[in-house]
């Protein structure tokens, strides 16, 4: 048998890889790990972790405005982004310390530099040494990406927006995706001027259409200015004469050339659409999609089979074309979601440290939009539900107690599809505050095959928003 450094070599500090890391240690194996930025990955540095408290901060001034006509003497204030920013890092700095110790805990050796794959069984790191693993996890994530279009280096992307010195007075945010969204609606509670721009017909393409018509309608009368089937068509400096010279033939800049302090400072950006109108910005937010993490990593000199996209190709136990050799996560562009990452690098130690096959479950998994009002979903959405059988839809959107008392004209949606044949709740949608929370229980009861029965008998906590799922009684439409 060939000795080898160590039994694991995870290739990645996100949520994922950690997790596979420390529970493959459990089981008495030689655990390594590389990580060539901040341990926590995408959710806990630059993505769920960092976004949720920046929706709680956005929060609030919907809330002291709520409070006002609850007869509480609350005044306007304004928002301080450096006071924000500096205990987010902070915040950030402990998690961070947090995933570090875990790690060392569980005895897992740790590499704070870039790792490549060499050969089935070796990794280079980037100091020039090489270590051995009987077994490489690739747990390398994703990355947001730009459009290929000229001077889109000068728009920012979601990585950017947790270092900003300070926030724009404007901002244009390109796309039409949960995080494009989630922004628009975080950056306009926080006071700043949003415009959105997305080509397709409606926002949040792929998820119910009774629903993120709902999230459309409720974002613009909240503020976010909206212009649906629309693009960017040209963009470019206003008022940077060395952004000028570029655009003029003297050398366009690298983005390393514009650093993110200069982008949200040196603005405004003079934007063009597809709709005709022409403004300047402050800032400019590409939200257009991401990238599996798989460039010059040594895949496919190693044989590992790369999809048209960049992902890893895998098999149904996360196993790669190479027999030693997995990937996890979003670097495989499955489900990208951290808990489901989480869940494969689970299924990955079961499987390879436990002896016991165990195949990762992709089906009905509950989701979040963190958007304003916030969308749970669970299942299949209505208009993919009709395809496949005959259905019936309970459906209902009120005006919630909270904010009606507040003379707000706030809606929230709850949503049921159901079987005609089986009577099985093949899918839930709720739009409403805390749908996030709402949606996790309702997700278990869709998971066990639950019926529209089983709902019905069960009795509605009142008063809550959520009783309205257990008390439909009359499908609104059948397909």
């Amino acid at each position: 048998m060939a000795d080898f450094d160590y039994d694991l070599f995870v290739i990645g500090g996100g949520s994922g890889g950690v997790r596979a890391a420390r529970v493959a240690a459990s089981t008495g194996a030689r655990v390594a790990l590389a990580e060539d930025s901040r341990l926590g990955g995408t959710c806990v540095i630059r993505g769920c972790v960092p976004k949720k408290l920046m929706v709680f901060a956005s929060e609030f001034r919907d809330s002291f405005a709520d409070a006002r006509s609850y007869g509480w003497d609350v005044g306007e204030g304004s928002f301080d982004w450096p006071r924000f920013s500096g205990h987010l890092n902070t915040e950030l700095d402990r998690l961070e310390g947090v995933y570090r110790k875990l790690l060392d805990g569980s005895g897992v050796t740790i590499f704070d530099q870039r790792a490549r794959i060499a050969d089935p069984h070796t990794v280079t790191l980037a100091d020039g040494s090489s270590k051995s693993a009987k077994h490489i996890l690739i747990a390398t994530g994703g990355r947001p990406v730009r459009p290929e279009m000229t001077n889109a280096h000068l728009g920012l992307v979601s990585d950017d927006l947790f270092h900003m010195p300070r926030l724009p007075k404007s901002i244009l945010i390109v796309g039409g995706g949960y995080i494009a969204c989630e922004f628009a609606c975080i950056l306009n509670g926080l006071g700043v001027e949003v415009t959105q721009f997305y080509r397709g017909a409606q926002i949040l393409r792929g998820f119910d259409e009774e629903a993120r018509g709902l999230i459309s309608d409720m974002m613009q009368e909240k503020g976010v200015n909206l212009h649906l089937g629309t693009n960017v068509v040209d963009m470019g400096p206003a008022g940077d004469d060395k952004m000028k010279a570029a655009r003029d033939g003297m050398g366009e800049p690298s983005n390393e050339d514009v650093p993110v302090s200069n982008m949200v400072q040196g603005g405004p950006i003079r934007v063009k659409g597809t709709n005709g109108i022409e403004r300047t910005y402050e800032a400019v937010l590409f939200a257009t999609g991401r990238a599996p993490n798989t460039t010059d990593m040594g895949l496919e000199e190693a044989g590992v089979k790369v999809g048209r996209r960049g992902q890893i190709v895998v098999d149904a136990y996360s196993q790669t074309s190479v027999p030693s050799i997995y990937a996890i996560g979003d670097v495989t562009n499955r489900v990208n979601l951290t808990p489901v990452a989480i869940r494969e690098g689970m299924a990955f130690v079961e499987t390879v440290f436990r002896g016991n096959p165990t195949p990762v479950d992709h089906d009905l998994i509950p989701s979040a939009v963190f958007t304003q009002p916030e969308f749970g979903t669970v299942g299949q959405t209505e208009e993919e539900a009709r395809e496949q059988e005959p259905i019936e839809v309970y459906s209902t959107s009120f005006r919630p107690m909270r904010t009606a008392f507040a003379g707000k004209s706030d809606r929230v949606m709850m949503k049921l599809v159901v079987s005609k044949a089986t009577r099985k709740v093949l899918g839930c949608h709720i739009v409403a505050p805390q749908a996030g929370e709402m949606i996790q229980l309702a997700g278990i009861a869709v998971k066990m095959g639950a019926t529209k029965e089983d709902f019905d008998r069960t009795v509605a906590v009142h008063p809550t928003m959520a009783e309205e799922l257990v008390t439909m009684k009359t499908p609104v439409r059948s397909a």
